[in-house]
């Protein structure tokens, strides 16, 4: 994202905005995936920030502009599943766990290699994901351990 001034005493030709479709005749003006915004309408589609005022960068995937906060909540720090590390499209549902997201094939306990699914409890344990069944018990034991989470496990779409 580039925040342009217009040109001081040589005239150029009037921009259209890409967001309200009008005219660009204020002093700034936003330059972003190959179009013009005015600064106010250049927001993210989820929270309606405008991106201009809060940072220099902007994200974009499945037809969305998102602030950087937005981008990482509904894709991860990478827009990559947690477990096969591929690429997640935008309108695919997914699943959660501790700030990672997954692919719901991907979404499976780490000893028995079932996938979990909506209802099932699961455990994080050292970023690994156990079904109720396959609960590592060596863990409960270790006092130097952190306790086991127990979470209902809740799809995830990525919409704001």
């Amino acid at each position: 994202m580039v925040n342009s001034q217009l040109g001081g005493g040589v005239a150029s030709p009037p921009r259209s905005c890409a967001g309200c479709g009008g005219k660009i005749a204020d002093r700034f003006l936003l330059f972003s995936m190959e179009r013009y915004w005015h600064t106010r309408c250049l927001k993210c589609s989820c929270c309606h920030a405008q991106l201009g005022d809060i940072g220099n960068t902007c994200y974009s995937k499945g037809g969305m502009i998102l602030c950087r906060s937005d981008y990482i909540r509904l894709f991860g720090h990478s827009g990559a599943c947690s477990a096969c590390g591929q690429s997640i499209p935008a309108n695919e549902m997914v699943m959660r766990a501790q700030g990672n997201v997954y692919h719901l094939k991907c979404f499976t306990c780490a000893t028995c290699r079932n996938r979990l699914v909506p209802g099932d409890r699961f455990h994080y344990v050292n970023g690994t994901i156990f079904c109720e069944h396959d609960r590592p018990e060596a863990a409960l034991l270790n006092s130097h351990l952190p306790p086991l989470q127990s979470n209902p496990v809740l799809p995830d779409q990525k919409v704001c």
